[in-house]
């Protein structure tokens, strides 16, 4: 699936994007369930590849 954001749509996704971003890496370290903390980490390295690759296409490329 192809996905075609402006520019103002793109900022507001990355914007949203990083709040999650830091919502993980705090829910991460107040976490103790050795599990669940596994797959928080598995979202934070998914999300943190996701907003590299945000932040470094240009609008018109964006792919989802």
């Amino acid at each position: 699936m192809e996905l075609i954001l402006s520019t103002e749509e793109q900022e507001l996704l990355l914007v949203i994007l990083e709040q999650r971003h830091r919502e993980l890496l705090k829910e991460i370290a107040h976490t103790d369930h050795r599990e669940f903390k596994q797959e928080l980490r598995k979202n934070e390295r998914l999300l943190d590849a996701m907003l590299g690759r945000l932040q470094g296409a240009p609008v018109q490329e964006l792919c989802a």
